[in-house]
């Protein structure tokens, strides 16, 4: 058998779209060729960023990837939504730099999926050794892979691995037709309320969904005013540029949602979201007029609309947000992977994530009874 080599790779870019999808498969935008080059080539990533590229690759006998990790070393710890604030400064007053360290992940996106990228399923190993050695070689402190699909922690448990437990709020389809089919699966006071806060936040406005060529430099232009109102009161700065919108409008055309809500022909809130094999991603949402219950209406209830318009399975609509339990958005787990290398700090944080991993699993048996599905 003819050994696999691994190797670091100058950006997603280096490696032709057709060897990187052959891994990264169709299902989940995030961590194909597309999204992650329009990142590299809008200076979103790269640069002084924070976020370095160097996708770690480990070829197979033929010469062509047969795994990739879509690695960046990191300078900080912005853009990644599984915090580890306390856990780097716990290590700089050790003595120790936290910082460069190695993330796993696709870049500003909460979204599960796959971070072992494999052509070949028997290369994760060799995927997950590799990721090791960098960190190792390089002196890093650490090595994480957020967000990581399901399917995938046994592979990071196999390799000794830390776990981390987190929550999300998803929208499950439950074979609905229609919307109203979906309200029918709530309590009627529920039921009530949703269909009042839907009248109220689009009273007044046209509500757009647009795709692919649709979507111009007009449609980009409102939707970059909303996207850095958003960025600057939740982050300080956006983390995306400009260039990197149209960019990825081109390159994922059809996939690419954008719904605007308009006063009077002039766009005034919009969310932007990408459509996977089986679920709409929502990612981006900015308004320029302050008008109630519109948030929850692009951002979910219309998110809910196009999902069942195309018989998609589930909306992920981001990191976080209690208040869309009262939206049909139920608890679910997330999970994220820690490469320690040092003992003793790896013994320190095993004991946060056990600690933290219970409480995480408390809250979410005392979410799902919150849900606003009828009972029985």
């Amino acid at each position: 058998m003819t050994p696999l080599t691994a190797r670091i790779a100058d950006g997603v870019a280096a490696i032709p779209a057709d060897q990187w999808d052959a891994c990264a498969g169709a299902a989940n935008p995030f961590v194909g060729h597309a999204f992650l080059t329009a990142l590299e080539r809008s200076g979103s990533v790269g640069g002084r960023s924070g976020w370095q590229p160097i996708p770690i690759v480990v070829d197979g006998a033929d010469g062509a990837p047969a795994a990739i990790a879509p690695a960046y070393a990191k300078t900080h710890s912005q853009g990644e939504y599984v915090f580890d604030h306390g856990w780097a400064d716990a290590w700089e007053r050790a003595g120790g730099s936290y910082y460069p360290k190695l993330q796993v992940a696709a870049p500003f996106t909460p979204v599960p999926g796959p971070r072992l990228l494999l052509r070949d399923p028997a290369a994760a190993p060799a995927l997950i050794a590799a990721i090791e050695a960098v960190t190792d070689r390089h002196q890093l402190s650490s090595a994480h892979a957020t967000f990581v699909a399901p399917a995938q922690l046994p592979a990071f448990e196999a390799a000794g691995w830390l776990i981390r437990e987190g929550t999300q709020f998803h929208w499950t389809n439950h074979g609905y037709a229609t919307f109203d089919d979906f309200l029918d699966a709530l309590a009627s006071r529920k039921r009530k309320a949703i269909r009042k806060e839907r009248a109220a936040a689009v009273e007044g406005l046209t509500i757009r969904h647009l795709t692919g060529a649709a979507i111009g430099e007009r449609e980009w232009d409102a939707f970059w005013t909303f996207y850095q109102d958003t960025g600057s009161r939740k982050w300080g700065r956006p983390y995306l540029t400009r260039a990197f919108f149209p960019m990825l409008g081109a390159a994922l055309g059809e996939r690419v949602l954008l719904i605007l809500a308009e006063r009077d022909g002039v766009p005034i809130a919009g969310a932007l979201n990408l459509i996977g094999a089986d679920t709409l991603y929502g990612r981006y949402w900015g308004c320029t007029e302050d008008v109630p219950f519109l948030h929850f209406e692009l951002c979910y209830y219309q998110a809910i609309d196009a999902a069942i318009a195309r018989g998609l399975a589930s909306v992920e609509a981001g990191a976080q947000g209690e208040h869309k339990l009262a939206r049909g958005y139920a608890p679910v787990p997330t999970w994220s992977a820690h490469y320690i290398p040092d003992p003793n700090f790896r013994r320190a944080v095993a004991d946060f994530v056990a600690r933290e991993r219970a409480a995480v699993e408390s809250e979410q048996t005392f979410l799902e009874e919150l849900t606003p599905f009828r009972k029985g």
